[in-house]
């Protein structure tokens, strides 16, 4: 909270002042016209001034009109402070979450992350708001209507004295229980985003294999968590309204029971008794307000904590010099508040697992990677890397390779083995626990983000179709022109289709693509991969859904028009990695195979496998 206070608010403090002055001049005419009203009826009634009864009539017009408008200018000042301030905060709440690396959105989540932008941001619009309308507004109705009744009778005052200290006890205990309960609703509301997010996703998966009652069980048992944490936070800040009612209500009748008696014994009127029970509703009505406030305010407070958790959140990206030398990576990826887990180092170097005529292949592209800037300065190397996402056991063991300028490496390996993970090391979209990747001879972690991935073109696997034209879905923001998109989507074999949608259909793609078949979106991300002319390509399984003939036609293109650009081609098939200079394979996130094909054919048992389950050639 001290972020969204002390920051976010800062540049509205001017405008806020204002506000608070309109309003608090606003109270002050609502708090006259109850003092005017007894006034009016115990002196200038008995009077019998008609002048003097339309002066004070008219009087109590003025302010009550001067009320009204005060607080409608404070209102909407307040609504426009509150909506610009959150504004910014989800912003820059939404850029952090663009710059988190991969192992911190894998900490957050993205349901929770999705979460935060949007439930949260609103609890704490509802908190700014409210604030301005109610925070000056509700005292200055509490404390002036405690005083305008002492000014009128101190000791039926008295009777309001001695229920504020009850009220008080019972609104700070009551925001203690709810404020915990609060964030623990929003825990379950992330779970519960997060499996709406993925039955949605999934539903033609869902509906295939007839498992709508099963995924509708799951729905129901979040769902009652959900509801019965809200129901336990709602149950107990409930307890607030009933509560002050009662007491509020006793003092009246106490300030009723003793004005009756006081103006039977003549020291008390009527009006001042009048006034009295009217001050009463504006106290009832300011306490009620303040307790919606304590409401609105845990709700807030717990979710500012989550927003401030991703704004304190470190870069566990540290930039290094471009020589390498510098601080190395960040051990932690947080602020001080520890929102995400140690990053360190856990695993030693490699134990020498690789025996017998693997040995040899593999050395080999060590020894050609521990050249580093010895080589050509264009080409990629890893240098024993190592990874782990959860720090204890290791994701990618000890890898090294180099790729020169221009060269296709190919990656294959089984589910699990480490492919995409590679593939993000080298983008930097997380860093190696040991061992150093390389760019130019520049250690990638010495890049500036933009300009080490503006290097790339790279399609992931189950990658995004936006709803948007394939056009701009190729373009992304990117100042590329007409002739640079059609050309994208020519070399990636789909220009044809591409034309013949837009002509027939429209230039609008649906949500995830779910109007394109999936091999015409592999395609449409292949062309945008393609588009910038990047110096690095990454393929990640980007070429499952096509058949063998467009592969084929794919893979010309990229060698005639492509010819400088270093290809990592991560694939399940055989066929797609075969004609590649290197192929690298990854079992269990170690590399046991590394050369062509016909070098692996011979000295890699687990390629040969490979290559016999899906071309069926004994022989080999």
């Amino acid at each position: 909270m001290k972020r969204i206070i002390g920051f976010y608010l800062r540049p509205y403090y001017g405008r806020m002042a204002v506000g608070f002055l309109i309003k608090f001049l606003g109270a002050i005419m609502d708090l006259f016209i109850p003092w005017i009203l007894a006034y009016v009826i115990d002196n200038v009634i008995p009077a019998g001034s008609l002048r003097l009864i339309f002066l004070w009539g008219g009087i109590m017009f003025v302010c009550s009109i001067l009320a009204v408008s005060f607080n409608i200018i404070a209102n909407r000042m307040a609504s426009r402070v509150a909506s610009d301030a959150t504004q910014i905060i989800r912003h820059d709440l939404f850029a952090k979450t663009m710059y988190l690396s991969a192992r911190q959105t894998d900490a957050f989540t993205k349901p929770s992350l999705i979460s935060r932008l949007t439930t949260d941001t609103y609890n704490v619009n509802q908190m700014i708001g409210r604030i301005q309308r109610l925070g000056v507004r509700a005292p200055i109705l509490l404390i002036g209507g405690v005083l305008f009744t002492m000014s009128l009778d101190p000791v039926l005052s008295g009777v309001l004295l001695l229920v504020m200290p009850v009220l008080a006890a019972v609104m700070v205990t009551v925001s203690r229980k709810g404020m915990p309960m609060y964030r623990k609703l929003q825990s379950c509301v992330d779970s519960f985003v997060c499996l709406v997010r993925e039955d949605i996703a999934g539903i033609r998966v869902i509906k295939a294999l007839s498992k709508m009652d099963y995924e509708k069980d799951k729905f129901d048992r979040i769902n009652r968590m959900v509801v019965t944490c809200e129901r336990n936070a709602e149950r107990t800040m409930a307890v607030l309204n009933p509560a002050m009612n009662m007491l509020l209500n006793l003092g009246l009748v106490g300030v009723i029971i003793a004005g009756a008696f006081r103006v039977n014994a003549g020291t008390s009127e009527v009006g001042k008794i009048l006034a009295f029970m009217t001050y009463f509703t504006i106290i009832l009505n300011a306490m009620m307000s303040i307790s919606r406030m304590f409401v609105i305010i845990s709700k807030a407070v717990a979710s500012a904590a989550r927003i401030d958790q991703v704004l304190a959140c470190g870069d566990d990206l540290e930039l290094l010099g471009e020589n390498g030398a510098g601080p190395g990576k960040s051990k932690t990826g947080v602020g001080e508040d520890g929102a995400l887990p140690a990053c360190g180092s856990t695993f030693p170097e490699g134990d020498g697992m690789l025996q017998g005529e693997n040995f040899g292949k593999l050395s080999g592209g060590r020894e050609a990677a521990e050249e580093g800037n010895d080589a050509d300065t264009d080409e990629i190397v890893f240098e024993h890397v190592t990874f782990s996402y959860n720090k204890n056991e290791a994701n990618l063991k000890d890898i090294s390779f180099t790729v020169k300028k221009g060269e296709m490496l190919g990656i294959i390996g089984s589910t699990g083995s480490g492919k995409t993970t590679l593939a993000s090391l080298l983008m930097r979209l997380m860093d190696a626990d040991e061992g150093r990747v390389l760019i130019a001879g520049r250690d990638v972690r010495s890049f500036d983000k933009e300009e080490l991935r503006s290097r790339f073109g790279v399609v992931f696997q189950n990658d995004t179709i936006f709803e948007d034209s394939i056009y701009e879905n190729v373009r992304m923001g990117r100042p590329l022109d007409a002739e640079a998109v059609e050309r994208a989507l020519r070399y990636a074999q789909a220009e044809e289709f591409a034309r013949e949608k837009e002509r027939n259909e429209g230039a609008m793609l649906d949500i995830r693509g779910a109007n394109l078949s999936g091999g015409q979106k592999q395609r449409v991300l292949i062309a945008r991969a393609l588009a910038a002319g990047p110096e690095i390509l990454i393929l990640d399984d980007s070429s499952s859904a096509l058949d063998y003939r467009t592969d084929a036609l794919l893979r010309r293109q990229l060698r005639e028009h492509f010819r400088n650009t270093t290809t990592i081609l991560i694939a399940q098939r055989i066929s797609s990695v075969m004609h590649a200079d290197h192929i690298l394979v990854l079992e269990d996130g170690e590399m046991i195979g590394y050369g062509t094909h016909e070098e692996l054919m011979k000295s890699c048992e687990v390629y040969r496998e490979i290559s016999r389950s899906q071309t069926g050639d004994m022989a080999c």
